[in-house]
C-alpha cells in the first residue's frame, strides 16, 4: 500500500492512500465501457429517427466516442468532486498535491491528456506511469499537479492501530452521543492526532484546538476544558470503537 502526505493550506499534513493501478483501470475501463455504449445509441437512435442517414454508423460512432470520451471525463470529474461512475464504484477521487481543491482547469488537463494516455497508447503509456512514478501519476495528472487517491482508508484497522483495542475490554464509554460521526470523521480525527504526535508544531495544535471546538459542539458536549483538547479527541476514538464494534 502506498501513501502520499498532502500539505493542506492550513499547513496541516494529511496522510492519504494512492489508489492502486487495478483499481484505477478497472474506474476507467467502467467509464469506457458507459461511454461506449453511449456511443452505440445516440448514432442508433439518430438514425431510427432518420437523421444523419448518410452518415456511416462506424464515422458516427467514433464522432461520439471521441466526443463524449472528453466530456465525460471532464464534466463528471468537475461535477462530482474529482469522480467519475467509474471512480465512484471504486471508491477513489482525484486531489491536487498541494492541498488545494482541484479546479477547473485541472480536470480540463486531465481529461485532455486522457486521450494521450488512454486512446493514443492503449492505456500502456498511463499504466507504465502509474505504476512507475513515486505518487502514481499519469501524464494527466503531471499536467495539471494531481493524483488519485482511495477516498476510505481502512478506518477500523487504522483506529485499532493507534488506540491499541485490545487493552478496552472494560472500557466504560465517556461520550456516547459520539455514535452520530461517521468512520471518515474518526479518520480524520486520527490523522489531526497522529499529526500533532509527529510534528507537535503551533499549526497543528491549532487545529487540534479547532477541531476539538467543532465537535463539543456537534455534539452539544460542554464539560471539557481547552488543556484537554488532545485526550478529548482520543477518548472520542476510544468510545467510536468500542461503541461500533
Amino acid at each position: 500500500m502506498q501513501t502520499i502526505e498532502i500539505k493542506t493550506t492550513q499547513n496541516v499534513t494529511i496522510e492519504y492512500e494512492l489508489a492502486s493501478l487495478w483499481e484505477r483501470g478497472l474506474s476507467t475501463f467502467i467509464d469506457l465501457i458507459i461511454i461506449a455504449v453511449a456511443s452505440v445509441l445516440v448514432p442508433a437512435l439518430l438514425g431510427l429517427a432518420g437523421l444523419f442517414a448518410l452518415i456511416p454508423f462506424q464515422l458516427l460512432f467514433t464522432l461520439c466516442f471521441l466526443s463524449f470520451f472528453f466530456g465525460y471525463f471532464f464534466l463528471l470529474e468537475s461535477m462530482m468532486g474529482g469522480q467519475t461512475l467509474g471512480k465512484k464504484m471504486t471508491n477513489i477521487r482525484v486531489v491536487r498535491l498541494d492541498g488545494e481543491i482541484p479546479t477547473v482547469n485541472d480536470y480540463l488537463l486531465r481529461a485532455v491528456f486522457q486521450y494521450v494516455d488512454t486512446i493514443l497508447s492503449g492505456g500502456i503509456l498511463a499504466a507504465m506511469l502509474i505504476s512507475s512514478t513515486t505518487r502514481q501519476q499519469r501524464l494527466g495528472d503531471m499536467t495539471a499537479g494531481t493524483t488519485v487517491i482511495r477516498k476510505r482508508n481502512n478506518t477500523r484497522m487504522h483506529l485499532r492501530n493507534i488506540l491499541n483495542i485490545d487493552t478496552l475490554e472494560s472500557y466504560e464509554p465517556v461520550y456516547p452521543q459520539v455514535k452520530v460521526l461517521s468512520e471518515q470523521d474518526m479518520l480524520s480525527i486520527k490523522q489531526v492526532i497522529s499529526r500533532v504526535r509527529k510534528y507537535p508544531n503551533d499549526a497543528h495544535w491549532e487545529v487540534v484546538e479547532s477541531l476539538a471546538a467543532q465537535l463539543r459542539e456537534h455534539l452539544d458536549i460542554h464539560e471539557v476544558r481547552k488543556s484537554d483538547d488532545l485526550e478529548f479527541l482520543r477518548t472520542l476514538l476510544r468510545d467510536y470503537i468500542v461503541l461500533t464494534r
